[in-house]
């Protein structure tokens, strides 16, 4: 790989055009994965230093003969673990060459439990399943490809909760529903020496259907908290998609908000 020089200055394009990347299309590991590992390894040995810009994501995406999304993928995948930023009429700059973040992952059930709420799971669904666009993308397969699909009702003191939808890329722990039904996922991810380092989230609300009614014991129409969630491992992989609903009536999110540096 070249050297960047001073890293005080501006890596431009075709200064990042003269790394060395190494893609295995036949590999099972995915490009855009393989792309993320070896920016990370160039931050990592100071070849890209901290206030370098990677240029445009067009102009590698044509000299590697990637797709723009792919290449959009593996600096998203980056910024996700704080060595990359997106700046607004700078560019994608380099961080820190090691990950440091307040971002703390916790599972409802480990939140319940520590609050004293005695949670309790009822699994619903857990099965593999063919992984739509939207469920591919977030965990980096093929659409089509197998991924687990579960599917379970939280409740508290007899009543439900939050109804929870996660997928999950296929072989990637034991998921038996006995014992889903009697502890949190990312325990069992934890257990599985599986370590979670980050995710990208999305919280919403809007008005449950008649099913999600049903399930939850409220009213249709009654106003629900929504959660989108990706979470990924100390490697960068994704490890989780969840898709999540909690009644408005009886959860709330609490976030502790920090000024980026």
């Amino acid at each position: 790989m070249a050297k960047t020089g001073d890293s005080s200055r501006a890596v431009t394009a075709p200064a990042l055009s003269s790394l060395d990347f190494a893609l295995d299309r036949a590999s099972p590991v995915p490009l855009y994965y393989q792309l993320a590992q070896q920016l990370e390894a160039a931050i990592e040995h100071g070849v890209l230093a901290p206030g370098n810009l990677l240029g445009n994501e067009i102009d590698l995406s044509v000299r590697l003969g990637l797709s723009r999304p792919t290449v959009r993928q593996a600096i998203q995948s980056l910024v996700d673990k704080g060595l990359l930023v997106r700046r607004r009429g700078v560019g994608t700059q380099v961080v820190h060459s090691q990950v440091k973040r307040p971002l703390e992952l916790s599972s409802l059930f480990d939140d319940l439990e520590e609050a004293g709420q005695g949670p309790a799971t009822r699994v619903v669904r857990n099965e593999g399943v063919a992984a739509s666009a939207d469920v591919a993308a977030a965990l980096g397969v093929a659409e089509g490809s197998e991924v687990t699909r579960l599917e379970r009702l939280r409740s508290t003191h007899g009543q439900p909760v939050a109804f929870l939808c996660n997928y999950l890329p296929s072989g990637l722990l034991d998921l038996g529903t006995n014992r889903l039904e009697s502890t949190g996922l990312y325990r069992m991810m934890r257990s599985a020496g599986i370590t979670l380092h980050s995710a990208r989230q999305t919280i919403g609300a809007r008005s449950a259907t008649a099913e999600e009614a049903r399930l939850l014991d409220e009213r249709a129409g009654s106003a629900l908290l929504t959660m989108q969630r990706t979470a990924y491992d100390d490697t960068g992989r994704p490890v989780e998609y969840g898709t999540h609903i909690y009644r408005a009536s009886r959860y709330a999110f609490d976030f502790q908000l920090l000024v980026r540096p």
